[in-house]
């Protein structure tokens, strides 16, 4: 173990902090909610502080979000630096699909997705190699999740970015299939089974964290997991796109009643939804190795490391009772790993981890404007 705990706090990113800003920003969206009326939409008011806004027009329901990766091309540069691994391919899929599983939490479906590459000097792109990279991953993630790239913004920033480093991040609008409405939770009731389909990995938050850890480690991002990977080299796995998932349930009509995008807080995102209600979790999916060696490394002990890491969760799944077993399976042929994990309950608002004995408050969560609190 390192020789002190690491948080988050410790990496520079305070969620309370976050949050209470993000909270001041949905009183002052709501103020123009209005407006959409002279275009001839209606905005959703219900699905703010969702994982993305949903709005109407012209007798269909669309979808808009905004997302970033954070830091995690930090990592992506040191490796590359420092160990000649060129992975800009992996973090720019990240991103996408950081952006589109936002963006499917509320039933919508990806139509089109805009990049916003950020450097602190245009000299960034002098890499072609490192650039060339940078394309082919967004182009592969957008390709994977059925989406148009539509274009986007690459701003040479100097002062405000560091000259080597970039920032990636970027926005997409869907529609909700016709015949079907948006997912917010309304539907959600106490019976209700939760199934949760495993991440690959750190996915797109906790990379600050993780950085503060390797720094720590005398191999740094050469530490051997017990697999024969580096730390460096698991830790750039790119996010899993859960978008063909949400797709396939839609198009079977199985009842969902609720999606969340496990990210930024963990574990504390099943119980997103705003309704009192407990979320008992009798089951967990095997934690990834690195997310493993980080929780060690940095002295979580259970309760932070599963609201500070995904620790193998990626997204969860809230439908009917009986109907969890359809989902897993459906998840399976789609070659992802899922498992019946739990119930929802009358009861107060909180999360259950039974195999570990933790419980999470509804105090410890509370939803933020526009998305996620994803800091990396």
């Amino acid at each position: 173990m390192t020789s002190k705990a690491a948080s988050y706090s410790d990496a520079g990113v305070d969620y309370e902090t976050l949050d209470a800003g993000k909270r001041m920003a949905i009183q002052s969206a709501l103020a123009t909610s209005g407006l959409l009326a002279a275009r001839g939409g209606r905005a959703v008011d219900e699905s703010r502080g969702e994982p993305a806004f949903v709005f109407e027009l012209d007798g269909r329901v669309f979808a808009f979000v905004v997302e970033g990766l954070g830091t995690k091309s930090l990592i992506a540069r040191q490796m590359l630096e420092r160990h000649g691994v060129n992975r800009f391919a992996d973090i720019a899929y990240d991103t996408v699909a950081a952006i589109l599983n936002d963006l499917s939490c509320v039933g919508a479906l990806p139509l089109v997705a805009n990049a916003y590459f950020a450097t602190g000097a245009s000299e960034w792109y002098a890499q072609s190699e490192r650039s060339s990279a940078l394309l082919e991953g967004w182009q592969r993630a957008c390709t994977d999740a059925g989406c148009t790239w539509g274009g986007g913004e690459s701003p040479s920033l100097s002062g405000l970015v560091s000259e080597q480093d970039i920032e990636l991040a970027g926005a997409a609008v869907g529609a909700v299939p016709q015949g079907h409405d948006a997912i917010l939770g309304e539907l959600l009731e106490p019976g209700d089974e939760i199934v949760l389909v495993a991440s690959s990995g750190l996915h797109a938050n906790g990379a600050s964290l993780a950085r503060l850890v390797a720094d720590r480690l005398p191999a740094g991002y050469t530490t051997k997991l017990p697999s024969g990977r580096t730390l460096g080299d698991a830790l750039l796995d790119p996010s899993i796109m859960y978008v063909k998932l949400v797709e396939a349930l839609i198009e079977r009509s199985l009842e969902i009643s609720y999606l969340s995008h496990v990210t930024g807080h963990g574990l504390l995102k099943l119980m997103r939804p705003r309704k009192e209600l407990t979320y008992r979790i009798h089951a967990l999916p095997p934690v990834p190795e690195a997310l493993e060696l980080l929780g060690r490394e940095a002295g979580l002990d259970a309760a932070a490391a599963y609201r500070t890491f995904n620790m193998g969760v990626g997204y969860a799944v809230y439908c009917r009772a009986g109907t969890g077993a359809a989902v897993v399976e459906l998840a399976r042929e789609l070659r992802l790993d899922a498992l019946v994990a739990g119930a929802v309950e009358e009861g107060p608002r909180q999360v259950l981890l039974e195999p570990l004995g933790v419980r999470y408050g509804g105090g410890e969560f509370e939803l933020s404007a526009g998305g996620d609190s994803r800091s990396g």
